[in-house]
């Protein structure tokens, strides 16, 4: 729950991902076939049960907003609508100066994407699940929006974070969600998840 992604630097903690980025299935990815954003609810919904943070009032996106931005300032008699923040951007290492006139220069990105996640079995999963993984704040950062434009719905293996400190905490992030919800992720992924993480 906590915002952002800090590096991973110590022996120990790179051990513990490499025993957690271990623990994933590999399986190739099945077809696009029939996938929608509408079959993973509507895009930021309080009432995604199953996740923190659900039903508090406020919406996804904005709850995302509030955990990691900075200098937040709310819509007038709001304490739900950030209208300005500042964020420290995880994927670039910049900081970005945010005002919600543009709001698509902060996105939220989807750590698994869910296109991904719909080829890798979510197409299978009863509604509730998706819903769950698309508002669930262990996938979901707040980043740099043209940064989480240029990686669509690629996996580890074709698409990491610029910042490359936090490329093992990023696939960490990835395998977290992907064990958490019982998805496999392609060979290439996974082996490029360990080798980010020194495996």
């Amino acid at each position: 729950m906590k915002p952002g992604l800090a590096p991973i630097t110590s022996d120990a903690d790179r051990g513990e991902a490499l025993k957690l980025i271990e623990r994933l299935q590999a399986k190739g990815r099945g077809p696009k076939t029939g996938y929608d954003r509408g079959e993973f609810g509507y895009a930021w919904m309080d009432t995604a049960d199953g996740v923190p943070l659900a039903r508090n009032g406020c919406d996804t996106r904005n709850d995302l907003l509030k955990r990691d931005g900075r200098e937040l300032r709310f819509r007038s008699g709001s304490d739900c609508v950030v209208v300005s923040m500042t964020l420290q951007d995880p994927y670039t290492d910049q900081s970005i100066k945010w005002l919600k006139q543009r709001a698509a220069e902060v996105q939220i990105d989807h750590v698994v994407p869910l296109s991904y996640s719909w080829q890798m079995g979510a197409s299978r999963w009863p509604e509730s699940k998706r819903e769950q993984l698309a508002n669930d704040p262990l996938n979901l950062l707040p980043v740099d929006g043209p940064t989480n434009s240029s990686k669509g719905d690629s996996g580890p293996a074709s698409w990491l974070p610029p910042s490359k400190p936090i490329r093992c905490s990023y696939a960490v992030r990835f395998g977290q969600v992907a064990l958490k919800y019982e998805m496999p992720v392609t060979a290439a992924d996974k082996q490029m998840m360990l080798a980010r993480c020194g495996g």
